[in-house]
């Protein structure tokens, strides 16, 4: 992903896009007005190229997309603007997925300059999209979260694959996946094995399955949970096993402290 220098002017260039155009002005702005701060978020925020990289007015089957953004000459993603009036809505998001389905454009922006939702389109029957991130620019306490997601649609991720990576992430931490994980065979085990050997009592599969449904469907205050340290013993003689040993953390605990 970008370095850190790069991630410093990123976040600079999102700070002076908030503060230009949505800190402390309560003006509207026709779909127009708002094109321009779109040319300066895709140029002087994502830093792709003006004219060469950032294509406006795409005609795509007798209609126009705001803009198609290409590196390489390969499109990377369409861009469709709404006045800074307007709420983003479904009607919205319908004909932004469109232009993407029938120009063969994986991914789509909807935005209306201080707003900011970023989707996958998916090429199934019938066509389907998946929300991957959505920001608020007006809200500068953020920056640092922005950065962390814009990033991937910086022109220098997007050259070196960052839309890949962005997608496999949001594959990955989906919950349904990580439940599959957590549901597997080898971590009941090790839960069992785990438990046992800190309680010094047997635990059945359901008996695990159970807890691992609360876990997932009860809500919990993260402040509560006491983190689980796993730390090996010294190597003994070869040939005999090596025992894991426990300890539980307080919350706010670190190793450091403990």
């Amino acid at each position: 992903m970008l370095t850190s220098s790069k991630r410093a002017k990123l976040h600079q260039a999102i700070k002076a896009y908030s503060k230009k155009y949505l800190t402390g002005k309560s003006f509207e702005l026709d779909e127009s007005g708002t094109r321009l701060m779109i040319n300066s978020f895709l140029t002087d925020v994502l830093s792709f190229a003006p004219i060469e990289e950032v294509k406006t007015e795409y005609m795509i089957k007798g209609t126009y997309a705001d803009y198609v953004v290409q590196v390489k000459g390969v499109r990377r993603f369409l861009v469709e603007v709404k006045a800074l009036s307007f709420k983003l809505s479904e009607k919205h998001l319908r004909q932004t997925i469109n232009y993407g389905a029938n120009e063969g454009i994986e991914w789509a922006m909807l935005t209306n300059g201080k707003s900011f939702d970023f989707y996958k389109i998916l090429f199934t029957k019938p066509i389907e999209s998946r929300k991957i991130f959505s920001i608020d620019l007006s809200d500068p306490t953020q920056i640092n979260d922005f950065v962390n997601l814009i990033q991937y649609i910086h022109r220098d991720s997007i050259a070196n694959k960052g839309l890949n990576i962005l997608w496999n992430k949001t594959c990955a931490l989906d919950p349904l996946n990580l439940a599959g994980i957590l549901y597997a065979p080898q971590v009941s085990n090790f839960l069992k094995k785990t438990l046992n050997r800190k309680f010094r009592t047997k635990f059945s599969d359901d008996e695990i399955l159970a807890s691992l449904n609360r876990v997932i469907r009860e809500p919990m205050v993260l402040e509560d949970i006491k983190t689980t340290r796993f730390s090996k013993s010294k190597r003994k003689p070869k040939g005999k096993p090596v025992e894991n040993t426990l300890s539980v953390l307080e919350p706010g605990q670190t190793e450091e402290n403990s």
